[in-house]
């Protein structure tokens, strides 16, 4: 079956409209690599926020490049824009944008390779005439209309539009993937991606029904054989997890979801709390998330999820599922449209 060629699938350089979202903080140059090679966008994620954010971003940068090392084809790199109280971007946004784009400079292999960074959280600004000028496809993540228009008319693009139901660092405005797609699609002229909700090509076809050119996952691409690096109790703890199971918490950025377990009843304990230190608060929330990723404590650690585990029951293989996933979703697109009676039978 021919495949979907959009303006997104263009853009970035690849053959199916799905995407691997960032999971940070920890390390995902294997899965982006395989989602990559599968014809898809994979995404090596930022790994944290650490005392040391020189290690952080050498880290970072062998992470590129072990990445780059195992695809040929193109793959994205996730940086979110953190900011303090006064509203100026935190130094660990800055030095990992750097660090891509450093990388990028030093080895056009690399470069022809590493073609999407993607920013989410707080609003790119000056990082995004930055990110155009060396050359890279600058996808940013918005959980409104009004923060997608902002982000177009700054010159970004790609909008990643997120709905509530997402894993990980949930949008503000709590507005889930069904109303605001369309919302953002009518509002803005660049492509726009879904993320939030989508397992199948049932959601990749939905999602372009909906004006999207794309869809991209996280949740989905945790729970394949390609992800070796996250402890197998955490897989298992998100293929047992059933509706309901999520629960929306404060995160690093904002609101962030995952299981509901001892760690998360915790802390949205401790955040109605008056004497919380902030700083200390965000390390010890990052380190509960990769304390899950890569220990399997999975009930005293935060563990990121998004609703749509509830329907996840099995690992994938990741280079069988991406074009299987766009076949399903062009079979859909291309049954519906044979049902509809023609012009002439309709008249």
């Amino acid at each position: 079956m021919p495949p979907i060629v959009n303006r997104y699938t263009q853009l970035a350089g690849i053959e199916h409209p799905i995407v691997q979202e960032g999971l940070g903080p920890f390390r995902t140059p294997k899965l982006a690599a395989a989602v990559s090679n599968a014809g898809g966008l994979g995404t090596v994620s930022m790994p944290g926020m650490p005392e040391d954010i020189a290690a952080g971003a050498r880290t970072f940068r062998e992470h590129i490049e072990e990445c780059a090392g195992m695809t040929e084809r193109p793959f994205a790199v996730n940086i979110p824009v953190g900011l303090d109280s006064n509203g100026d971007v935190l130094p660990f946004t800055d030095i990992y944008i750097r660090t891509a784009l450093e990388a990028r400079a030093a080895d056009p292999e690399l470069a022809r390779r590493l073609r999407v960074l993607t920013t989410s959280a707080g609003f790119p600004g000056d990082y995004i005439a930055r990110i155009k000028d060396a050359g890279m496809v600058h996808q940013h993540k918005v959980g409104s209309t009004r923060q997608a228009v902002k982000a177009a008319e700054a010159g970004v693009d790609v909008v990643i539009a997120a709905g509530f139901e997402m894993g990980g660092h949930a949008p503000s405005k709590a507005v889930h993937s069904f109303v605001l797609v369309p919302s953002v699609t009518e509002a803005v002229d660049v492509p726009v991606l879904l993320t939030g909700g989508a397992r199948d090509g049932r959601g990749l076809a939905a999602a372009l029904s909906l004006g999207a050119e794309g869809v991209a996952m996280g949740t989905r691409f945790i729970t394949s054989t390609a992800n070796s690096d996250w402890h197998p109790a955490y897989l298992q703890a998100l293929l047992d997890a059933e509706e309901g199971d999520d629960v929306a918490f404060d995160g690093v950025y904002g609101p962030c979801r995952g299981l509901r377990n001892a760690a998360s009843r915790r802390l949205i304990e401790e955040t109605r709390q008056d004497d919380v230190d902030p700083v200390e608060m965000t390390r010890r929330k990052i380190e509960s998330m990769q304390r899950a990723q890569t220990e399997g404590d999975t009930e005293n650690s935060l563990v990121m999820t998004g609703q749509v585990a509830s329907a996840i029951k099995e690992l994938v293989d990741v280079a069988e599922f991406v074009p299987r996933m766009a076949a399903e979703a062009a079979g859909i697109l291309r049954s519906l449209a044979a049902s509809l009676p023609s012009a002439v039978g309709a008249l």
